[in-house]
């Protein structure tokens, strides 16, 4: 099977009862931060917040009734699990998938949740990878692949047509690479609506192996990088992915790890929708490279919303400290009865709100008749911190924002 413009309208065709059309939008206060015309796909709506389903119910619909008797295998801790083992169940076909042993537990129980039945092997990719391969020819299983399938391309390429035959007019679509699989499907549809549009992928700094490969660099020895966007944090691209994203994409662009925690605290302070970092990178993309867009029609997509909680709490909290709405101010006091108190109700008199604080005498003051004193201070943004530094400073204190 080779993947074009007519396998993707018919994936759609039979995918469309069992999926949800999720919304493509223009983003009115992302489009004014960006300077183009900002339109956002909300895949993170899918039931299982996330464009996987396209492509796994697309490949299962695929199966024989044989196949589909035996069941079907994939290797996966994420979305794919969870598209897959949903879809799976829905057609009353056995699904299993296979899960390195560090993957969280929530996200194994998430995929049991639908029904598949869940086998933790191996530490390495290589090793769950490996044995995932075994078990599907021991079993007579069909194995899934997550991206490197035509029928799951195709099944992602669908995401085209429902952004392109709008007619917005979009010049330029953002979209994020992992493997790859999304990517090649939604150039492969957008090239064929709409010629003249161009596609470009969006990787992390810490995983940058389709941009190495599309650009003529060595994509080997990528170490191992914690990154929020563990959605895309793929060491090599799909064979016939990448072939594809030679072919069909116009360039590929690097994201920094702040840049996608912003795009993540922007979307869910502007837009009240959740993404995960893989779902991010496209907004990211359209922040950190704003003037290679300007007054452009862009598009993205926000393709998954499963974000651990402690991630995203604290991916919230650090976009607080970057917009100076949490500060962590250092003031050095007169080691003296009321000294503190003066302090905090100055802090008080400015409206600022003491989140913590400490009080410390044997390290950091300048004198032995001097104490530091620490806060995080809720504040409305930049201005008000400076407010703060001034106020101190003109009662004789010496205060500083600690970064």
């Amino acid at each position: 099977m080779t993947v074009s413009i007519e396998t993707i309208r018919h994936a759609h065709e039979r995918i469309t009862p069992s999926i949800v059309r999720t919304p493509f939008e223009l983003s009115e206060t992302l489009s004014s931060i960006v300077g183009s015309r900002l339109y956002l796909k909300h895949e993170n709506q899918q039931f299982t917040a996330s464009f996987k389903e396209r492509g796994a119910l697309n490949r299962l619909l695929d199966l024989s009734a044989a196949e589909r008797a035996r069941g079907a295998v994939a290797m996966s801790a994420g979305n794919h699990a969870q598209a897959l083992a949903y879809h799976g169940k829905r057609l009353g076909i056995p699904i299993t998938i296979v899960m390195p042993r560090t993957t969280p537990n929530a996200k194994v129980e998430q995929t049991r949740a639908h029904g598949a039945e869940v086998i933790l092997h191996g530490s390495q990719f290589d090793e769950t990878r490996a044995f995932t391969r075994d078990l599907a020819r021991e079993r007579a299983l069909t194995l899934v692949h997550p991206y490197d399938d035509p029928a799951v391309i195709a099944g992602q390429g669908t995401l085209s047509l429902e952004m392109l035959e709008i007619g917005y007019g979009i010049d330029t679509l953002l979209i994020p690479i992992g493997g790859g699989g999304l990517i090649s499907g939604v150039a492969i549809a957008a090239k064929a609506i709409l010629p003249s549009i161009q596609v470009i992928g969006v990787q992390s700094e810490r995983y940058p192996s389709a941009h190495h490969l599309f650009h003529g660099l060595d994509p080997r020895d990528i170490p191992d990088h914690d990154t929020v966007a563990d959605g895309i944090a793929v060491k090599s691209p799909g064979e016939l992915t990448m072939e594809i994203i030679r072919a069909q994409v116009d360039d590929v662009v690097l994201v920094r790890e702040e840049d996608i925690e912003q795009a993540i605290f922007m979307l869910a302070e502007i837009e009240k929708t959740v993404v995960e970092g893989a779902g991010a990178a496209g907004v990211a993309a359209a922040l950190r490279y704003k003037d290679r867009f300007q007054g452009q029609q862009v598009g993205t997509i926000l393709c998954g919303g499963n974000i651990d909680m402690m991630t995203l709490s604290s991916v919230l909290q650090r976009g607080m400290v970057r917009s100076h709405r949490l500060v962590r101010l250092r003031v050095e006091v007169p080691d003296i009865p009321g000294a503190l108190g003066q302090v905090t109700q100055l802090i008080g008199e400015l409206d600022s709100n003491i989140v913590e604080i400490s009080h410390q005498r044997a390290f950091g003051a300048s004198s032995a008749r001097a104490a530091v004193v620490e806060m995080v201070l809720q504040l409305r943004g930049e201005e008000q911190a400076e407010q703060v530094l001034d106020a101190l400073g003109r009662r004789g204190l010496e205060a500083q924002l600690v970064r």
